[in-house]
């Protein structure tokens, strides 16, 4: 039986209201909260096919515009990291300031550029945030504040993805919590080759299985 999505809009500062897609499966107890690539949106198929992946096992996921629609026809929004990371970060402050959603355990998941504003909010609402993580992200956006983040950290990318793994690799050294960075054989930057995406998707729950649901996350936040 397939899972209720529900769509929703997330009241943000200046009147303005964000649209996402909600999925709570029963039993939940902690949430996934996506941050999109540039020009990619809430209806992402790849970010919604890892967003199932944690469905089954009891995750639930938000995934969320950043922009309205008049700012995302303005290109240079795409790629104001200091924007769209204050906008995460209000949007991870409303569910968990939520009576349904207060006591749930959050973590971020980034793709492309997305990856570098769940970092920055990362890095400024620790320890709310409690996992991030990251395909084929640019977490080289965020440099600056790459050794404030505290939350364990999974950068994935593809090996054949050369550019994006070069800036990963310099990000990763940076990053002084708990971190690892997953090469996926074989894979592009967006994961589109047989089974590549699957395997991502394979990763992320494993990692957010760890450090949203298990008590060992306590002794890594600790």
């Amino acid at each position: 039986m397939a899972l209720e999505k529900i769509e929703i809009d997330i009241p943000i500062k200046a009147g303005l209201h964000l649209p996402a897609i909600l999925c709570v499966p029963p039993g939940a107890d902690a949430m996934v909260i996506f941050s999109h690539g540039s020009g990619s949106s809430r209806y992402s198929v790849r970010n919604n096919v890892v967003a199932g992946m944690l469905n089954k096992e009891r995750i639930a996921t938000l995934l969320t515009d950043l922009l309205t629609e008049d700012e995302d026809t303005i290109y240079e929004n795409r790629f104001d990291i200091d924007l769209l990371s204050n906008r995460l970060a209000e949007v991870t402050e409303y569910i968990h300031q939520s009576t349904e959603f207060s006591k749930f355990r959050l973590g971020y998941f980034g793709a492309s550029t997305g990856s570098a504003s769940a970092l920055q909010a990362a890095a400024r609402l620790h320890p709310l945030i409690r996992a991030i993580v990251s395909r084929g992200g640019r977490p080289d956006l965020a440099w600056d504040a790459l050794p404030s983040v505290q939350a364990p950290t999974l950068l994935i990318v593809g090996t054949l993805d050369e550019d994006v793994l070069a800036l990963n690799e310099q990000a990763f050294a940076l990053l002084e919590c708990h971190k690892k960075l997953e090469l996926v054989a074989g894979a592009s930057h967006l994961f589109e080759e047989p089974g590549k995406l699957e395997l991502v998707s394979e990763l992320a729950k494993n990692w957010f299985t760890e450090f949203l649901r298990l008590p060992s996350a306590s002794k890594i936040n600790a």
